[in-house]
Protein backbone atom coordinates (compact mmCIF):
# COMPACT_ATOMS: atom_id res chain seq x y z
CA UNK A 1 0.00 0.00 0.00
CA UNK A 2 1.18 3.24 -0.61
CA UNK A 3 1.63 6.14 1.55
CA UNK A 4 -1.02 9.25 0.91
CA UNK A 5 0.92 11.65 3.15
CA UNK A 6 3.94 12.38 0.79
CA UNK A 7 1.92 15.39 0.83
CA UNK A 8 -1.12 16.94 1.69
CA UNK A 9 -4.65 16.14 -0.96
CA UNK A 10 -7.88 17.29 -1.16
CA UNK A 11 -11.03 15.72 -0.36
CA UNK A 12 -11.87 15.18 -3.36
CA UNK A 13 -8.62 13.57 -4.43
CA UNK A 14 -8.72 11.07 -1.51
CA UNK A 15 -12.04 10.21 -2.44
CA UNK A 16 -11.51 9.48 -6.34
CA UNK A 17 -8.55 7.54 -4.84
CA UNK A 18 -10.19 5.27 -2.82
CA UNK A 19 -13.23 4.96 -5.03
CA UNK A 20 -10.80 3.07 -7.47
CA UNK A 21 -10.13 1.19 -5.09
CA UNK A 22 -13.94 -0.23 -4.87
CA UNK A 23 -14.75 0.71 -1.42
CA UNK A 24 -17.89 1.20 -0.50
CA UNK A 25 -18.79 5.01 -1.56
CA UNK A 26 -20.82 5.32 2.32
CA UNK A 27 -17.34 4.05 3.70
CA UNK A 28 -15.64 6.48 1.96
CA UNK A 29 -17.08 9.04 2.83
CA UNK A 30 -17.26 8.05 6.59
CA UNK A 31 -13.41 8.29 6.62
CA UNK A 32 -13.08 11.07 4.70
CA UNK A 33 -15.33 12.83 7.53
CA UNK A 34 -13.40 11.75 10.41
CA UNK A 35 -9.95 12.59 8.79
CA UNK A 36 -11.68 16.23 9.14
CA UNK A 37 -12.60 15.66 12.36
CA UNK A 38 -9.06 14.67 13.64
CA UNK A 39 -7.34 17.38 11.39
CA UNK A 40 -5.63 15.48 9.30
CA UNK A 41 -7.28 16.35 5.58
CA UNK A 42 -7.87 19.64 5.21
CA UNK A 43 -9.00 21.68 1.96
CA UNK A 44 -7.95 25.04 3.48
CA UNK A 45 -4.39 23.83 4.11
CA UNK A 46 -4.14 21.57 1.20
CA UNK A 47 -5.06 24.87 -0.88
CA UNK A 48 -2.99 26.91 0.60
CA UNK A 49 0.20 24.27 0.75
CA UNK A 50 -0.95 23.71 -3.01
CA UNK A 51 -0.60 27.80 -3.94
CA UNK A 52 2.67 28.01 -2.25
CA UNK A 53 4.20 25.07 -4.12
CA UNK A 54 3.05 26.46 -7.55
CA UNK A 55 4.43 29.71 -7.03
CA UNK A 56 7.61 28.63 -5.84
CA UNK A 57 7.24 26.97 -9.38
CA UNK A 58 6.60 30.54 -11.33
CA UNK A 59 3.02 29.80 -11.56
CA UNK A 60 -0.09 32.51 -11.53
CA UNK A 61 -3.07 32.43 -10.58
CA UNK A 62 -5.34 31.93 -13.67
CA UNK A 63 -3.50 28.53 -13.66
CA UNK A 64 -3.46 27.84 -10.30
CA UNK A 65 -7.63 28.41 -10.09
CA UNK A 66 -7.75 25.49 -12.59
CA UNK A 67 -5.63 22.96 -11.10
CA UNK A 68 -7.55 23.77 -7.81
CA UNK A 69 -10.83 23.10 -9.41
CA UNK A 70 -9.45 20.08 -11.30
CA UNK A 71 -8.32 18.65 -7.40
CA UNK A 72 -11.91 19.36 -6.27
CA UNK A 73 -11.19 22.81 -4.60
CA UNK A 74 -14.52 25.12 -3.76
CA UNK A 75 -13.81 27.96 -5.65
CA UNK A 76 -14.79 30.26 -2.67
CA UNK A 77 -12.26 28.48 -0.84
CA UNK A 78 -9.77 28.79 -3.93
CA UNK A 79 -10.52 32.65 -4.01
CA UNK A 80 -10.27 33.20 -0.56
CA UNK A 81 -6.98 31.60 -0.54
CA UNK A 82 -5.66 33.35 -3.71
CA UNK A 83 -6.25 37.01 -2.32
CA UNK A 84 -3.72 36.32 0.39
CA UNK A 85 -0.96 36.63 -2.04
CA UNK A 86 -2.94 39.62 -4.52
CA UNK A 87 0.31 41.97 -3.62
CA UNK A 88 2.40 39.83 -5.08
CA UNK A 89 1.72 38.27 -8.72
CA UNK A 90 2.64 41.34 -10.11
CA UNK A 91 6.69 40.90 -8.59
CA UNK A 92 6.30 37.13 -9.30
CA UNK A 93 5.31 37.80 -12.94
CA UNK A 94 8.82 40.04 -13.33
CA UNK A 95 10.80 37.02 -12.02
CA UNK A 96 9.20 34.39 -14.17
CA UNK A 97 9.85 36.90 -16.97
CA UNK A 98 13.59 37.94 -16.64
CA UNK A 99 14.69 34.52 -15.45
CA UNK A 100 13.55 33.49 -18.71
CA UNK A 101 14.18 36.68 -20.90
CA UNK A 102 16.41 38.42 -19.07
CA UNK A 103 15.36 42.68 -18.25
CA UNK A 104 16.30 43.56 -21.69
CA UNK A 105 13.67 45.68 -22.93
CA UNK A 106 12.08 44.32 -26.43
CA UNK A 107 9.25 46.08 -29.19
CA UNK A 108 9.21 43.51 -32.15
CA UNK A 109 5.40 42.71 -32.26
CA UNK A 110 6.56 38.74 -32.87
CA UNK A 111 8.74 38.88 -29.54
CA UNK A 112 6.57 40.65 -27.75
CA UNK A 113 3.66 37.90 -28.36
CA UNK A 114 6.28 35.14 -27.96
CA UNK A 115 6.60 36.68 -24.67
CA UNK A 116 3.25 36.80 -23.62
CA UNK A 117 1.72 33.16 -24.65
CA UNK A 118 4.68 32.01 -22.35
CA UNK A 119 3.39 34.30 -19.30
CA UNK A 120 -0.13 32.89 -19.97
CA UNK A 121 0.64 29.58 -20.61
CA UNK A 122 2.62 29.62 -16.71
CA UNK A 123 -0.95 31.68 -15.35
CA UNK A 124 -0.50 34.90 -15.83
CA UNK A 125 -3.77 37.40 -16.29
CA UNK A 126 -3.61 39.04 -19.27
CA UNK A 127 -3.89 41.97 -18.36
CA UNK A 128 -1.06 42.09 -15.83
CA UNK A 129 1.25 40.64 -18.85
CA UNK A 130 0.12 43.49 -20.72
CA UNK A 131 1.47 46.30 -18.06
CA UNK A 132 5.00 44.31 -17.88
CA UNK A 133 5.30 44.14 -21.66
CA UNK A 134 3.91 47.27 -22.95
CA UNK A 135 4.60 49.69 -19.55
Amino acid sequence: MRLLAAREHSRRELQRKLSTREYDPDLIEQVLDQLQRDGLQSDERFTELFIESRMRKGQGPVRIRLELKERGVDSSLTERALEVYEDEWRDLLRQVHDAKYGTALVHEQKELAKRARFLEYRGFPGELIRQLLLD
